[in-house]
C-alpha cells in the first residue's frame, strides 16, 4: 500500500469557486477548515457536476489534521470530487461535528470522512447521514460502535501503544531501572484512540489492565496517575507539571500524541529533569520524528494520515460512482493503514525503524 504514498499528485488547477452566503455561515458554525471545488448545486454535486465529499477532522490545527486534509485535497483533485473541510474549535468538541454533518445532509454530499471528536454522542448525526445515504468513513479513530460508520481507516491504535510499551519495558529492563510512569491521555470522553493507545501501552510495558475498553482503572503501582492534554502542547505541559508535584519520581512518560509528548518535554526541562525521563508517543509526525532524533522522545509509533485520507476520498469517489463500498484489511474489522516504531534506541525483540525513515515517511 505504500506505494501509493509515492504515485505523483496534483492538486486541481481550477480556480476554487465562489461559496453562497448561506453555506460559508454554515460552514464557520462548524469551523470548517476550507473548501476544494465549487458550491453544491443539489444532489449532491457542485456546480460543474463534481460529486461533493466531506472531510471533518478533530481540529485545523493539530499537524496531523492538518497533513490528513492535504491527503484528501490532492485525492480529490485526482478523483474528480468536490472536497468541503470542517473541523472541532478544539479536542473534544462534538457541537462543531454535528453541525458539520448537517450541513452535508444539506449539500446532498455522497459520504464523509471523519476523526470523531466524541465517538459516542456524534452516532445520532452520523445515522441521520446514513439513512440520507451518505458514505461514512472514520479515519483514524472508529466510532463507538465501530460498525456505526460504513469503514474505518486507521492506524491499529492499540499496537501503536503497544510498540511504545514493548520498547519501553525492553529499555528499563536492560538498564535496571523500576518504572514510575505518568499517563498523558486527551480527555475524560473516553474516546476510542485514547483508550486503545494507552491500554495498548500498558499492554506492552506488562502492567495488568482492567476493563480494556477503559481508561485508569489499573492498580499497578508502578502508575503515577493519570492526566488530560486535549491532545495539544499546552496540555500536555499542564499535564506533566501536575504530575510532576504528585510524584517528582516519575520517570517513564506515555503521551496520547507528539503535541502532548512536546509540552511534557517542556515542563520536564523546566524542572531540570528531562535527561531523567523517557518519553513515548505516537504519531510519527515530521516534527515528532525530528524530536527522536534529538533525544527529546526515546519512541514514536509512526502512522500515516496522508494515506487514510487519500484511501478515504477514492473509497467515496467509488462509491459515488458505482456504489461500492470499501472492504476492511484480511483478519480485521477495519483498513489498517500500517504502524511502524521509530526510534534511534533500538531495542531487542523489539521491531523498529530508525529516525532516517522515519523522516522519509512523516505523515506519509
Amino acid at each position: 500500500m505504500m506505494q501509493l504514498l509515492n504515485r505523483p499528485r496534483a492538486l486541481p488547477s481550477r480556480t476554487v469557486a465562489a461559496v453562497s452566503t448561506g453555506l460559508v455561515a454554515a460552514c464557520l458554525l462548524a469551523a470548517c477548515g476550507g473548501t476544494s471545488g465549487s458550491a453544491p448545486s443539489g444532489g449532491g454535486a457542485n456546480a460543474g457536476g463534481q460529486p461533493v465529499v466531506g472531510l471533518i477532522t478533530k481540529t485545523d490545527t493539530n499537524p496531523f489534521f492538518v497533513k490528513m486534509r492535504d491527503g484528501a485535497q490532492q485525492e480529490a483533485g485526482q478523483s474528480g470530487v468536490a472536497l468541503q473541510t470542517f473541523a472541532g474549535k478544539q479536542d473534544g468538541d462534538n457541537e462543531s461535528q454535528v453541525q458539520a454533518i448537517e450541513n452535508l445532509i444539506s449539500a446532498g454530499a455522497k459520504g464523509f470522512l471523519i476523526t470523531a471528536n466524541d465517538t459516542k454522542a456524534i452516532i445520532p448525526s452520523i445515522d441521520r447521514a446514513r439513512q440520507a445515504g451518505m458514505l461514512v468513513i472514520a479515519l483514524d479513530t472508529p466510532l463507538e460502535p465501530a460498525n456505526s460508520a460504513d469503514a474505518t481507516f486507521a492506524t491499529d491504535n492499540f499496537q501503536a501503544g503497544v510498540l511504545i510499551g514493548q520498547w519501553a519495558k525492553a529499555r528499563f529492563e536492560k538498564d535496571g531501572k523500576t518504572a514510575r510512569i505518568a499517563m498523558l491521555d486527551i480527555n475524560a470522553n473516553q474516546v476510542s484512540v485514547d483508550v486503545q493507545r494507552d491500554q495498548g501501552f500498558l499492554t506492552g510495558f506488562g502492567v495488568e489492565v482492567g476493563d480494556k475498553n477503559r481508561i485508569g482503572d489499573e492498580s499497578d503501582p508502578r502508575i503515577a496517575g493519570h492526566e488530560a492534554t486535549n491532545g495539544d502542547e499546552e496540555g500536555g505541559r499542564t499535564a506533566m507539571e501536575n504530575l510532576l508535584q504528585k510524584d517528582p519520581t516519575i520517570n517513564l512518560v506515555y503521551t496520547i500524541n507528539e503535541p502532548a509528548a512536546a509540552g511534557a518535554y517542556e515542563a520536564l526541562k523546566a524542572a531540570g529533569v528531562e535527561k531523567q525521563v523517557t518519553i513515548v508517543s505516537v504519531d510519527g509526525g515530521c516534527p515528532g520524528v525530528e524530536a527522536v532524533k534529538a533525544g527529546r522522545i526515546g519512541a514514536t509509533s509512526q502512522q500515516y494520515p496522508l494515506k487514510m485520507s487519500q484511501l478515504g476520498v477514492e473509497a467515496i469517489a467509488q462509491f459515488a460512482k458505482d456504489g461500492t463500498k470499501p472492504a476492511p484489511t484480511a483478519g480485521k474489522d477495519f483498513f489498517d493503514t500500517g504502524v511502524n516504531l521509530i526510534t534511534d534506541s533500538p531495542q531487542t525483540g523489539v521491531e523498529s525503524k530508525d529516525t532516517a525513515f522515519g523522516a522519509q515517511n512523516c505523515w506519509g
